[in-house]
């Protein structure tokens, strides 16, 4: 089987952003259910140390399904998972990346998603949370949908997904491979028009590294890419997806915050929402509303946090 170096669907839409960018949108490529191998992605040991601001291109191998059978692809074991959600975990392929976000791979959604696999395996992938301000600098929040496979109908920022391993969300200069992929997430889970989240108008502040178990079997184990934007949407929610949205002020996230650290009203906030809360939000806001934002962008540190 011959190499390649980014498997990427024919079905790509072109897209023209309003900066006049263009960003390539691929299709999910498509997986068989229990006999998929497993494809992993490594850089060759004599490989040159690559540029930051060029994308990386791993070369791809494929491992035979034997090797992934412990904790692995076993979609008899999730009969019951929503059908939606079982699409997404199958079909998506996240980027794998090392604590220096450096990109190592690629693996199914399920597989990143997996306890098991990433404390047994260190599975690390790429992520981002957006975080949406309206005119008047309020937050958008959403409440995660009851059929969410990993933290279902807890509440967390604007939207929390993942770039996948495609081509336009691979592209590392000024993040705009994870820029790409908030505006797709947006669409998806909110209905917010691409026009109304311009990928030039997103902020890239920093990053974060974090794991957090959501049960027994599920978990998160990803280098989050933390953006803001801000704008007066349109907003469409795919009941897949959210259960609940709602704009607040900071006096009403604190109060959010006190009913979910008191347990009032079965009120869940997500892990790293309340990390980014915890260490940057309310900073980062103040900054936002005074026009100082770009004083606090650090997009070279990854801060771990626990």
């Amino acid at each position: 089987m011959s190499q390649s170096l980014i498997a990427v669907s024919l079905s790509q839409k072109l897209f023209k952003s309003n900066n006049g960018v263009l960003a390539f949108f691929a299709a999910s490529p498509s997986t068989s259910s229990i006999s998929r191998s497993r494809s992993l992605s490594f850089f060759s040991q004599n490989q040159k140390k690559q540029n930051p601001l060029t994308v990386i291109k791993p070369t791809r191998v494929s491992l035979s399904s034997s090797q992934t059978t412990m904790g692995g692809e076993n979609p008899q074991n999730d009969a019951g998972m929503d059908a939606v959600q079982r699409r997404l975990m199958f079909d998506d392929e996240c980027i794998l990346v090392d604590e220096n976000d450096r990109v190592v791979g690629h693996d199914s959604k399920y597989n990143c998603h997996l306890m098991e696999k990433i404390d047994s395996e260190n599975l690390l992938h790429r992520a981002f949370s957006v975080f949406l301000f309206n005119s008047k600098y309020e937050l958008l929040l959403q409440q995660r949908s009851a059929t969410k496979v990993t933290f279902p109908l807890v509440w967390t920022n604007t939207c929390c997904s993942h770039p996948l391993y495609r081509e336009s969300e691979l592209i590392e200069e000024n993040a705009l491979g994870v820029r790409n992929a908030a505006q797709r997430k947006l669409l998806d889970e909110l209905g917010i028009p691409a026009e109304d989240v311009p990928v030039d108008q997103f902020t890239p502040l920093g990053r974060i590294l974090y794991k957090a178990p959501s049960d027994g079997k599920w978990g998160e184990h990803e280098l989050d890419y933390l953006l803001f934007t801000v704008g007066d949407v349109n907003l469409h929610p795919n009941p897949d997806e959210v259960a609940d949205v709602k704009y607040v002020t900071r006096d009403q996230l604190k109060e959010l915050l006190r009913k979910a650290d008191a347990g009032e009203e079965g009120l869940k906030l997500s892990p790293w929402f309340r990390l980014v809360v915890d260490n940057f939000l309310f900073k980062w806001w103040d900054h936002l509303e005074q026009g100082t934002l770009g004083e606090v962008i650090d997009m070279k540190t990854i801060h771990k946090l626990t």
